[in-house]
């Protein structure tokens, strides 16, 4: 199971059978979810510190309950991994409260988790960032000047940001059918994956100020595996000379359990890289995988293994260099790692890498072949840490492409 006493991730979910209650805060363990919105006499009685539990447990977002710092989330999530405990009889031994408060995930449905106030995206993969320069600029200017200096970043659009399991339809815009000709408009034709991670601010800092490096870790609630799905030839077309827009903006999945920091905190890499800046342990060891299922193919494919410990630039940099102009961050804000690539070529992120850009097609049953995502087309990304006879996972982050709604 990717969750395990060790890991407990939080969520929101509904039932069908709910009368009074709709979406509220859950937690992940097995395969059920433990509603919280139950639990909230013991939390009464165990986690004083923990105000009005009822009010906080039953929004339909996290918001409020991040929004209450690392103090509130250790407390609680330590009281849950004992009552959830085989040997501790309260929650054991009641058969009531059970079943009130464990419901079957498959049963459950899986809502956002977070009201996302504002996104941004970087770009922190050298490995990722130096393919695309080599395919755009050639292999002796492929990274520009500044990538080495500073994290890499742009505002992405938080309104399109949809849970795992909801369909993004394809878009449409403009593109350049070659070089010297008029642009056309139409459905995009290089339809791309993403294979990220991204990390949800709970608690934020005010206008002005910034958050030191060292107190990153204390501002982040906890990540998520993220798809940004990526139209490349609209992107190819638009992004210069201020960047990603409509080519980004139609569409970005993310899984519905939010893993916290606290439960990846034994899987931070030993040995920093020596090119990170920070002191002490700074990379998360987080198995990555994507695979796709072309609509006319029954099996899905592996098409990438890679590891968030890859990334140049690790998610404290990030938050550290968002907030060092005095940018104002929220909770709920969501910062994407931008395409996770490996050091060899079965660890590449995207199918613009692994197809190099439409030049190596990519062989399923059948015959299929696909350079890049077709109508019908469904990618799975999947992460976790392995532990010694467990592991801390973040379920599936799941979506397919249906066709455009708008074509001239």
């Amino acid at each position: 199971s990717h969750f395990p006493i060790q890991n407990l991730p939080f969520g929101i979910f509904s039932t069908d059978h709910d009368e009074i209650m709709s979406a509220r805060v859950g937690v992940a363990i097995g395969d059920q979810i433990l509603d919280l919105t139950a639990m909230c006499p013991l939390f009464e009685k165990h986690v004083p510190e923990l105000k009005n539990p009822t009010l906080v447990f039953s929004q339909s977002s996290l918001n409020m309950f991040m929004s209450l710092g690392k103090p509130i989330w250790q407390a609680t999530r330590k009281f849950l991994q004992t009552i959830l405990s085989e040997d501790n009889p309260e929650l054991r031994d009641s058969k009531e409260l059970r079943t009130k408060a464990f419901v079957p995930q498959k049963q459950a449905k899986l809502h956002l988790p977070v009201n996302i106030g504002h996104y941004t995206d970087f770009y922190a993969s050298k490995e990722h960032a130096t393919n695309c320069g080599v395919m755009l600029r050639g292999k002796d200017n492929a990274l520009m000047p500044n990538w080495l200096h500073l994290p890499i970043g742009y505002h992405g659009r938080a309104s399109s940001i949809v849970v795992s399991g909801t369909d993004v339809a394809r878009p449409s815009g403009q593109r350049s059918p070659g070089k010297g000709q008029p642009p056309v408009f139409g459905p995009s034709v290089k339809l791309d994956f993403e294979l990220e991670m991204a990390f949800f601010v709970g608690t934020g800092n005010k206008l002005g100020e910034r958050i030191p490096i060292q107190q990153t870790r204390d501002h982040i609630f906890g990540m998520v595996l993220m798809n940004d799905w990526s139209a490349r030839d609209i992107q190819g077309w638009e992004y210069a000379p201020l960047g990603p827009f409509l080519g980004k903006s139609f569409g970005t999945t993310i899984s519905p359990w939010v893993v916290t920091l606290d439960a990846l905190e034994p899987f931070l890499d030993p040995t920093p890289f020596p090119y990170l800046q920070e002191k002490g342990k700074t990379a998360y060891d987080i198995n990555l995988e994507a695979k796709m299922k072309p609509c006319d193919v029954s099996t899905y494919k592996t098409l990438t293994r890679s590891n968030l410990k890859y990334m140049y630039w690790s998610i404290s940099q990030q938050l550290a260099h968002h907030t060092v102009n005095g940018c104002n961050m929220g909770a709920g804000d969501l910062c994407g790692t931008g395409t996770i690539s490996g050091p060899s070529e079965d660890a590449r992120g995207s199918l613009l890498e692994i197809t190099w850009n439409g030049r190596d097609e990519i062989d399923f049953d059948n015959g299929v072949k696909r350079l890049f995502i077709e109508d019908g087309d469904e990618i799975v990304l999947t992460g976790y840490c392995q532990g010694e006879g467990y592991k801390v996972g973040f379920g599936e982050c799941c979506g397919k492409i249906v066709p455009t709604m708008y074509r001239e």
